[in-house]
């Protein structure tokens, strides 16, 4: 096999250990952090081709009376047997298929390589991607426990939204999938257990567009329909072949829609369009004015370059040259003057990655985001992480004598967690910042531990191996 470049290596030693701490972790500090991302890019025969499609691994971080217990696993699903016998032909980006396959593979044995988060949807803990089939794993050996699709009377789609957004108020789940089709439609299903949903409204569309994530407040869902789109009557003809995300278009022409859909009804209230924009990841969104306008904070970049800058050939021979992302809040007024209607501004200046909130703020109005930091453009990875003030613009910034850093992951204070109060930003850096390190000269990684208020170091727990760049984690207090 061709070396590959650290982070974008392949980690195939799995432990279960305690880990030396360096510093003081605070007393208050009990539960798990759960992060999933690629964990190996391929076996002697076979390898995937873009960062999306590495292999699905969890990370596990407990930490219990000042002390930190890792551990990581490989998810053995039918991907990852696949890419052991050599025949993986799946993923986002890898293997030239036409639509047509793609959409059986969606439809008959699912696509499990479950490689973007991990969720505790009613008691049971599952790691998620973009299909709707979901990975079942036991939170404390990470070993998988099972695997599938929810079966029953809603309309299901054949790509599934992998950011579920939680409401605590309500303590329910909401998703969307993607059905392709003559006549193909988003819908929309608020998640109350394992494999339990409930419908709450589709929206037919001609051409679909790939959407990572989406926004939630309390009474409202919004789709962010970027103009990267797929014709599905053209691509399921025979003969088109290209990677599954290279079969969308750009189309600039189009603008960005902005679906808003009432939570109780599923009716769409509004549609407003801006101007043409992409994005993976919505930070966060809440209502204002008696709820007759939406705050929606979005990490966006100009176009779809980025993926193609995510390939492994090019991200292995150090040509990393994306688009950064930038922090933008989009306030969709619905009661507008001639009809509802988008106004944005930017928060930050600077370049930003895997925006993230307090957990405690989800669908409610917050002050502080957290993201990597970036160079822009982007040359190197992450090395960074930053903690973005919404109502000022100013930033504080961590660095680790340039080591690349991972998505941050606030963990409020139990005070936090358990106080009724809702004022924006009470309290609401009270906690800590969770972000993983890889140093390529020592060749290992670390946990790091960020004071939330002052945002500097106050523990680290050096890793026994290198960890390859993931995607997200999640906390959980009660693992």
């Amino acid at each position: 096999m061709v070396e590959e470049t650290l982070g974008f290596h392949s980690l195939r030693e799995e432990v279960a250990t305690e880990l030396p701490v360096e510093g003081e972790l605070p007393s208050w500090l009990s539960g798990s952090l759960v992060r999933n991302g690629p964990g190996a890019f391929g076996f002697e025969d076979a390898a995937v081709e873009h960062w999306f499609d590495g292999l699905a691994m969890l990370q596990k971080y407990t930490f219990d009376g000042g002390s930190v217990a890792y551990r990581n696993r490989l998810l053995r699903t039918e991907a990852y047997e696949a890419a052991r016998e050599g025949t993986f032909e799946g993923g986002f980006a890898t293997a030239e298929t036409t639509l047509r396959e793609r959409l059986t593979a969606f439809l008959g044995p699912p696509y499990d390589n479950t490689n973007v988060i991990a969720e505790r949807i009613g008691g049971e803990y599952l790691a998620l991607t973009e299909t709707p089939y979901r990975v079942a794993f036991d939170p404390t050996t990470l070993r998988v426990t099972g695997g599938n699709q929810y079966a029953g009377p809603e309309p299901s789609g054949n790509l599934a939204c992998s950011h579920l957004r939680y409401d605590p108020a309500t303590n329910v789940f909401v998703t969307f999938e993607t059905e392709f089709g003559p006549t193909s439609q988003y819908h929309v299903h608020a998640v109350l257990g394992a494999d339990e949903r409930r419908h709450i409204g589709s929206v037919p569309v001609e051409e679909p567009a790939y959407m990572h994530s989406f926004a939630l407040t309390p009474r409202f869902i919004v789709l962010t329909e970027f103009p990267f789109v797929i014709d599905p009557l053209a691509v399921l003809k025979p003969g088109r072949l290209d990677p599954f995300i290279e079969q969308f278009e750009w189309r600039p022409d189009r603008g960005t829609r902005f679906i808003v859909m009432d939570r109780t009804t599923g009716d769409v209230v509004a549609e407003p369009r801006t101007d043409a924009l992409f994005g993976f990841h919505h930070a966060n969104a809440y209502e204002c004015s008696g709820g007759e306008e939406l705050v929606i904070d979005l990490e966006t970049v100009p176009d779809v370059s980025a993926i193609d800058s995510l390939y492994l050939d090019r991200l292995e021979d150090g040509s990393l040259d994306a688009l950064a992302g930038r922090l933008e809040r989009f306030r969709v007024r619905l009661d507008g003057l001639g009809g509802p209607r988008i106004d944005r501004e930017e928060v930050y200046g600077g370049g930003t990655a895997l925006p993230t909130v307090s957990p405690e703020r989800w669908c409610r109005p917050h002050r502080y985001v957290y993201a990597q930091g970036t160079d822009r453009p982007v040359t190197e990875w992450p090395t960074a992480v930053i903690k973005i003030d919404t109502e000022s613009g100013d930033a504080h910034e961590f660095q680790d004598d340039g080591n690349n850093l991972s998505e941050p992951i606030f963990v409020p204070h139990p005070s936090v967690r358990d106080s009724s109060d809702s004022t924006a930003g009470c309290h609401e850096d009270h906690g800590v910042v969770l972000t993983v390190a890889l140093d390529a000269e020592v060749g290992h990684s670390s946990l790091i531990v960020l004071d939330g208020e002052s945002f500097e170091e106050v523990a680290r727990a050096p890793v026994p191996h290198a960890i390859p760049f993931d995607f997200h984690g999640r906390f959980f207090p009660e693992l």
